[in-house]
């Protein structure tokens, strides 16, 4: 059966140099080395999911015609990471500190607090608190309408 109890979900990032990402998803983000291979992937768990680091590379014979590069324009997205924390004020203070330059200071949006930042490849992280109509900052998405 598809999902079995035992499957996780990894996100793999192609990135341009595996030590400098290496070390800022540590040192900025948080995440737990669980492993290196062979200087072209690093293994990560950050926040209960595993982040797979790779460099860029052409077709294999598992995905024929698909190649992996890092993003090349950082104003065009396909997709974005969203960290739910519970004060993103805090959050944006501690990992600027710790070296994440983000697009703008925290905005307020309603229910909603968010900031972006990106990552040395220029890969779109956001920070977002949630606050339940009776004010409670949440993580989860009990009481929220968004992922």
């Amino acid at each position: 059966m598809f999902p079995a109890d035992a499957t996780a979900l990894t996100t793999i990032l192609v990135v341009d140099d595996i030590a400098r990402s290496k070390a800022w998803y540590l040192d900025v983000l948080g995440a737990t080395l669980h492993g290196e291979y062979g200087g072209s992937s690093v293994v990560l768990r950050f926040v209960d999911a595993w982040l797979l680091l790779v460099t860029g590379g052409g077709p294999t014979p598992d995905k024929p015609r698909v190649s992996l590069d890092p993003p090349t324009d950082a104003h065009r997205v396909d997709h974005l990471f969203t960290i739910r924390v519970p004060d993103c004020h805090a959050a944006h203070d501690e990992l600027t500190r710790r070296g994440a330059t983000f697009l703008t200071a925290p905005v307020t949006n309603g229910a909603e607090t968010r900031a972006f930042f990106r990552d040395p490849d220029g890969h779109l992280y956001e920070i977002s608190e949630y606050r339940r109509p009776d004010g409670v900052a949440t993580t989860t998405l009990e009481g929220s309408t968004e992922p």
